[in-house]
């Protein structure tokens, strides 16, 4: 009787495990990294164009150029445009992934996507090294 209960191995071989990309999981972790970052770069923007000896108020091309001429202060600004850009970009894929049901019409929303963000770094990253600080203001 004990003989009858006992159940023999599958025959068929395992299917091997298909391989994935990693890129939905380096996505998640740049999300994370980038938001933390940007929280900084966001906080002390605000804080120095904001806050800081007297505000909005001195805003001006003088004060731009000035600040545009350290290679500190348009490395911020050029890693705020950078960061904030992409990580909106992938948070907007993530939406169209989750959402847009008609593999055309997904197809046709990232293409649109990723041509606006790559129009946005361009333009950004070409007025923050081109700036010219001598430029007097109109």
């Amino acid at each position: 009787m004990a003989d009858s209960l006992i159940i023999e191995k599958p025959r068929a071989p395992k299917r091997p495990a298909a391989r994935r990309s990693n890129f939905e999981l380096y996505s998640w972790l740049f999300m994370r990294i980038s938001g933390l970052a940007l929280i900084i770069l966001v906080l002390g923007h605000l804080l120095i164009m904001n806050i800081l000896d007297g505000g909005v108020h001195r805003i001006n091309w003088g004060f731009v150029a000035g600040r545009w001429a350290s290679p500190f202060w348009q490395f911020w600004d050029l890693a705020m445009l950078w960061l904030a850009e992409i990580h909106g970009g992938n948070g907007l894929r993530t939406i169209i992934d989750d959402y847009a049901r008609k593999d055309s019409t997904r197809f046709w929303l990232k293409i649109l996507l990723y041509v606006s963000m790559a129009l946005i770094l361009a333009v950004g990253t070409m007025v923050i090294f081109t700036f010219d600080p001598e430029m007097p203001a109109s």
